[in-house]
């Protein structure tokens, strides 16, 4: 099978290191626990959209685009890092943020200002609903948007956890691995790996925590990741479908909802601080370690199993967390 290939441009370190989490293994009574370091990409102090971003930006870059668009909550983790890869290759950046304008800018929102990013408050609505006014707005001014999706999950943004899966292959054995846990959020994340664990033929489980309990693109989450695991698929020539049984996406701990902290985020956050040495953030990673550790706790991940916890980054957004975090300090 000859499969499309795309090339990135330059805005990361990779590969990201894997590592072992040893005490936290311990303190769990297993599994034995590995983390993949994608905190660790580089840019911006890091995260998993600079894998997305480096495809999607070369392609804004070969069409000649000199502005990209963008959106997320306040404190987007991908926004902060769009607004740091446009400042690198010299784009104009728009950010379209829900909520409104706080008195301090604290976290994310403080970077994305340093970085240079114009950016519109857009209220209730955070998933860009208000991206083409905008860009309708920039190409009557003579400028050549790029829109960046929501999450960088597009097919192009897909196909970047293709290859990091492919990465993943020359830093660890693989074949003893019966899980990769994440925080599934906008899609293509969980695409990207459903479709390059069928390209490698791999049978490690695939698995997303839910992150927002919220739809996308108007359709539920779950038919959202499927729609756009296919696309990648046909978008590579890789000939593959995806069903419902394909896909593995825990929602059973959506606390509050989207971007509330609450006991299971703050335990995740201590605990891996505390035995690894490890920041997670309050909104994804900590989410998703708090999954990871409630299924461990309720056997349905077994202490003989292998588990990689994929990194998907966020330490900024501590900042903005502060006062709940420091309830906590003991």
């Amino acid at each position: 099978m000859s499969l499309k290939t795309f090339s990135p441009c330059t805005i990361g370190y990779f590969p990201t290191p894997v590592m072992p989490l040893l005490q936290l293994t311990q303190k769990l009574g297993g599994p034995e626990l590995w983390m993949k370091r994608d905190d660790l990409t580089g840019l911006a102090l890091g995260g998993n959209k600079t894998r997305k971003l480096a495809y999607i930006l070369q392609e804004a870059l070969d069409r000649h685009c000199d502005t990209v668009i963008t959106a997320g909550a306040i404190q987007s983790n991908h926004c902060r890092q769009t607004a740091a890869a446009a400042a690198a290759l010299g784009l104009e950046c728009h950010l379209v943020l829900g909520g409104h304008a706080p008195e301090t800018a604290t976290g994310n929102l403080l970077l994305d200002q340093l970085f240079g990013a114009n950016i519109h408050w857009a209220g209730q609505h955070r998933k860009g609903e208000d991206i083409s006014a905008l860009a309708t707005a920039l190409m009557q001014n003579g400028r050549k948007p790029c829109i960046v999706p929501y999450g960088g999950s597009n097919e192009l943004g897909a196909y970047s956890f293709v290859q990091a899966l492919e990465e993943l292959e020359t830093q660890l054995d693989t074949e003893s691995l019966t899980h990769i846990v994440f925080a599934s959020s906008s899609g293509g994340t969980h695409a990207g790996l459903m479709l390059g664990k069928a390209l490698l033929q791999k049978n490690y489980q695939i698995t997303g925590i839910s992150i927002d309990k919220g739809e996308t693109d108007e359709v539920p989450f779950d038919q959202h990741i499927l729609r756009l695991a296919n696309a990648t698929s046909d978008y590579i020539g890789a000939g593959l479908r995806f069903s419902q049984d394909d896909l593995i996406l825990n929602d059973q701990y959506l606390g509050e909802g989207y971007g509330v902290i609450g006991e299971p985020e703050i335990e995740a956050i201590t605990l891996t601080a505390r035995l690894e040495g490890i920041l997670l953030d309050p909104v994804y990673t900590g989410r998703a370690m708090a999954g990871l550790i409630g299924m461990i706790r309720k056997g349905e991940i077994a202490a003989g199993d292998k588990v990689l916890f994929w990194h998907t980054g966020g330490a900024p957004a501590l900042f903005a967390y502060a006062d709940a975090l420091q309830v906590h300090h003991a």
